[in-house]
């Protein structure tokens, strides 16, 4: 396989499943999901199961060093057209020296995929070059909140399955974007679903991951965008009588995504159209910024302005800095009132 770079997440799957194998896969990223996809189908897929006890290495950076596996690199296979050496958890191998060195002139039959996860390795030093020139480096990046909703439909379309808006925005609210938990609640969810009808509706979220379909995050961000007090009352209350079921925790980033977002439409923007919002906020659709164009009806740019100081000052506490005694859900409540009066 030619070397590539600039790769996506599908296009390197596409690849691998073609049989199509670069000699060194530089996976790093925040998001671990993506890095554990292309590693596991390379693990599982790159030799027949006869081939690998002689042929593939899975082994942990704490346990190795780049010079051990630049040497097991430089081996040839056995009856194989390959060998394989995967090293998860390669951000614990500080010196890259020999990894660099043997990028120079990789063993073509070798397959080496080094996982750096939490981190990306500076984009400046030779290793990052050379994987370039000679293989692939994908940066695993996590996921916007409005890429969840087309990640969840895609995920189900592989699957034969669909999901109306609403239990997709349960799911994505009630997990965040945490991709392995995501898909591993939605696994939960397809478990249950019939063979003659693969449709996933609020109700079935509701039964199978315990999620309220009317009392989450999602249904509280928008009582709070319209600036309905009763509904967004109740809501809170719920959350307290019911802890696993939201907490200032969950709702925190999405209100600060909001408010702040606003304020991008407030100050960036001469004509804010539905259209124009959505263009400027990166949207799929005009239809995801009504709840801007809500925004602005009910909140002025000062009071968004507010809003979020108030937003970080409820976060600062929640983590115990300045708040020795206050609950959890005495700052929200406490939030909730700054935000609706």
């Amino acid at each position: 396989m030619p070397a590539k770079s600039g790769l996506t997440f599908q296009q390197i799957m596409t690849d691998l499943k073609a049989g199509k194998f670069a000699p060194v896969y530089i996976l790093m990223g925040e998001e671990s999901y993506f890095i554990d996809k292309i590693s596991d189908f390379i693990e599982n897929n790159a030799l027949s199961p006869e081939q690998r006890d002689f042929n593939q290495t899975v082994v942990y950076g704490a346990d190795t060093t780049a010079m051990k596996i630049a040497d097991q690199a430089h081996q040839f296979p056995m009856m194989a057209e390959h060998q394989v050496i995967i090293v998860k958890e390669a951000q614990a191998i500080r010196s890259l020296e020999p990894l660099e060195k043997y990028l120079k002139n990789p063993v073509k039959s070798t397959i080496l995929v080094w996982c750096y996860k939490n981190g990306k390795i500076d984009a400046r030093k030779k290793v990052v070059a050379l994987a370039k020139a000679e293989g692939v480096v994908f940066e695993s990046n996590k996921l916007r909140d409005y890429q969840l909703l087309p990640f969840i439909n895609n995920y189900l379309k592989v699957r034969k399955a669909t999901i109306e808006e609403k239990a997709s925005r349960m799911i994505a609210d009630h997990v965040s974007a945490d991709l392995n938990r995501l898909t591993s609640e939605i696994d939960k969810v397809l478990i249950s679903l019939p063979d003659d009808d693969r449709r996933i509706t609020p109700e079935i979220v509701e039964r199978e991951i315990g999620v309220s379909k009317d009392f989450n995050a999602f249904e509280l961000r928008d009582a709070i965008v319209q600036k309905n007090v009763f509904k967004a009352n109740q809501i809170i209350k719920y959350f307290d009588e019911n802890p696993k079921a939201g907490s200032i925790y969950s709702f925190l980033p999405m209100l600060f995504n909001f408010f702040q977002n606003l304020m991008v439409v407030y100050y960036s923007l001469h004509n804010r159209t539905e259209n124009d919002i959505a263009k400027a906020l990166d949207m799929k659709s005009s239809w995801a910024a009504r709840g801007y164009m809500a925004g602005m009806r009910n909140y002025s740019a000062k009071k968004a302005m507010d809003i979020i100081a108030k937003i970080r000052e409820i976060d600062a506490r929640s983590k115990g800095i300045e708040n020795p005694n206050t609950e959890a859900g005495d700052l929200m409540k406490e939030l909730l009132f700054f935000i609706l009066h």
